[in-house]
């Protein structure tokens, strides 16, 4: 595998926030990128060199895309398996599409994560009305049904707590293939990102503490606040779990502290996250500059932070808050660039840094 020096393009398959802030991480680095996304003015596409406006399945789009940029990777994992394997055939995709095939099928994803040797919920596939008893009796009373594929910030998934609710919400969610979670009684929510670069090296950054409102990231606080012990053994099963993949990006570990101090994987994501912004600010190496040189074949940054910090999002008519929040000197917003507010839509981050070893109350 060979390295894309600086000037080179790089694709981005994907036009929301976090094209967005990987293109510009990218431009400082010398390198032009080139987003590829079935939206129109997209987030990333104001801030690109270069557009391209087609559906992922357009084989000439996709052919043409290609032959115009040194390297690709995406900015979210639901990019159909499909549009990957066909820009691999003539151009390098990083993460590859062995890893994308994983992440984007929850089933595949714990599967993965229980023979690597880390720890899940329990879990129970259901593809039919004939398998939900099965999965009942496995799971237990409680537990969250999920769909197997194209769920996030809480889309495509239903609280459950018994027979009953479990067929109703199978039947809600379009009797789609699914996953049925057990209830995790946790102390907290935690996530790692982790980088690796094609030649293999490794970079982790610090445990970060989630904060969640209505299934969609509110807060990050990072460093998270747990226990010396729980913050070496989450960054051991990011890692591990990194190698085993074989990724050559990042990839983000969330996972569940439990009551006990244990920690358990709950989702894997192959690409920067929403949980990593604060990174821009507060770290050597922000996470998108971080991706750039690690699908690039460049060394891996320092992830070491100089700061603590908070990251809140801003949530539809959040947004509205942007003069106050401008007016904080001590505030760093970022907003981006989405013309519509709508409830749940993610439109904007603001953080703010702290020194080491203080972080505020609650």
């Amino acid at each position: 595998m060979q390295s894309v020096p600086p000037g080179s393009t790089i694709g981005i398959l994907g036009g929301g926030q976090l094209g967005r802030m990987t293109a510009l991480a990218a431009a400082e680095l010398g390198y032009r990128c080139h987003i590829y996304c079935p939206d129109a003015g997209s987030p990333a596409a104001q801030v690109a060199a270069e557009a391209t406006v087609a559906a992922y399945d357009d084989t000439a789009a996709l052919a043409r895309f290609a032959a115009a940029v040194d390297v690709v990777t995406f900015e979210f994992e639901n990019v159909p398996a499909a549009t990957v394997a066909t820009l691999a055939a003539s151009v390098p995709v990083r993460p590859g599409v062995a890893v994308l095939r994983i992440t984007q099928d929850r089933l595949s994803e714990k599967d993965f994560v229980r023979a690597a040797g880390a720890g899940t919920a329990p879990y129970a596939a259901i593809s039919s009305a004939a398998d939900i008893a099965a999965a009942f009796e496995k799971v237990g009373p409680r537990g969250v049904l999920k769909t197997r594929r194209f769920g996030y910030d809480g889309k495509g998934q239903r609280m459950v707590g018994g027979m009953a609710e479990i067929v109703a919400a199978w039947r809600e969610l379009g009797e789609a293939a699914c996953i049925l979670e057990g209830f995790v009684d946790f102390a907290g929510e935690i996530s790692v990102l982790v980088a690796r670069g094609l030649d293999g090296t490794i970079a982790a950054y610090i445990p970060v503490e989630n904060r969640h409102r209505h299934h969609i990231l509110d807060r990050t606080i990072a460093p998270a606040r747990i226990a010396p012990a729980i913050a070496l053994e989450a960054d051991r099963v990011a890692r591990h779990i990194a190698e085993r993949l074989g990724v050559i990006g990042l990839l983000a570990v969330e996972m569940f502290v439990t009551r006990d101090g244990g920690v358990l994987v709950n989702e894997l994501a192959p690409r920067v996250h929403n949980s990593g912004h604060w990174t821009i600010e507060a770290c050597t190496t922000s996470q998108f500059e971080q991706l750039v040189r690690a699908v690039c074949g460049l060394p891996l940054g320092s992830p070491e932070r100089h700061s603590n910090a908070v990251m809140r999002n801003l949530i539809g008519d959040d947004v509205k808050r942007w003069p106050a929040l401008l007016a904080d000197p001590a505030n760093k917003l970022h907003l981006y660039g989405k013309a519509e507010a709508r409830p749940g839509r993610k439109m904007g981050h603001v953080t703010r840094l702290y020194p080491l070893g203080t972080l505020p109350e609650g």
